[in-house]
């Protein structure tokens, strides 16, 4: 029997680490959604940043503190952007980080926050995006992020402790993430060889299967 965690792959007897979460954004989910979003986002000015918020966690803790400092921070790169589109989580706090956020930028011409009405954008988000700037607390929206190749830059993982922590070093020391800083040009582009941990995972457990004399149809 194989067990998935957000870092380890157990298939029967055996461990495979992986560096984020498994997740189903992969390079044909991402060509389907660029074709079904294209309308939406093809017109957008370019570049294209996109800000994913998740919510604190006990292992990486953060509120109001975070959202203004995000905030601050976003008025500092507007020059570099062609266009902004904010999304949160079903775990962010309203009232001490959404809230904050919309209050802010919902009238900004160059701002879109998407409200969690109408379809989720966020594989949209993924195929169109030119770079993210995502909370730390969320291993699935940065491991997604980390697939596309694209830049990606971190907030708030100076707060997190545990598996947190070390995600967010394994990450940078990789060169798939930055610290955001408010200093960066956004316009400028810089790339990776793009996270792959879910094929990776799957080809092990196919290899695992073979070995006990299983086959998987693909």
């Amino acid at each position: 029997m194989w067990v998935i965690s957000s870092s380890w792959l157990w298939v029967f007897d055996s461990q495979v680490l992986t560096v984020g979460a498994l997740h189903q954004a992969d390079s044909a989910a991402l060509r389907s959604a660029a074709s079904a979003w294209h309308d939406d986002f093809s017109p957008l000015p370019k570049p294209l940043l996109v800000v994913h918020i998740g919510g604190p966690t006990s292992s990486c803790r953060y509120g109001a503190d975070l959202a203004k400092e995000l905030t601050a921070m976003l008025h500092n790169v507007f020059w570099s952007c062609g266009s902004i589109r904010i999304s949160f989580s079903r775990r962010t706090p309203e009232k001490q980080v959404s809230k904050i956020l919309l209050e802010e930028f919902s009238a900004h011409p160059k701002v879109y926050v998407w409200d969690g009405e109408g379809p989720n954008p966020h594989l949209g988000h993924l195929a169109w995006a030119d770079a993210f700037i995502i909370t730390a607390d969320s291993v699935s929206m940065l491991s997604e992020a980390c697939s596309t190749g694209k830049p990606v830059y971190v907030i708030g993982a100076e707060r997190c402790t545990w598996k947190f922590a070390d995600l967010q070093k394994s990450l940078r020391e990789q060169g798939l993430v930055r610290p955001f800083t408010g200093n960066e040009d956004i316009s400028e582009s810089w790339s990776y060889p793009p996270l792959n941990d879910t094929a990776e995972a799957a080809e092990r457990v196919i290899e695992a299967l073979a070995e006990r004399g299983w086959t998987v149809r693909t």
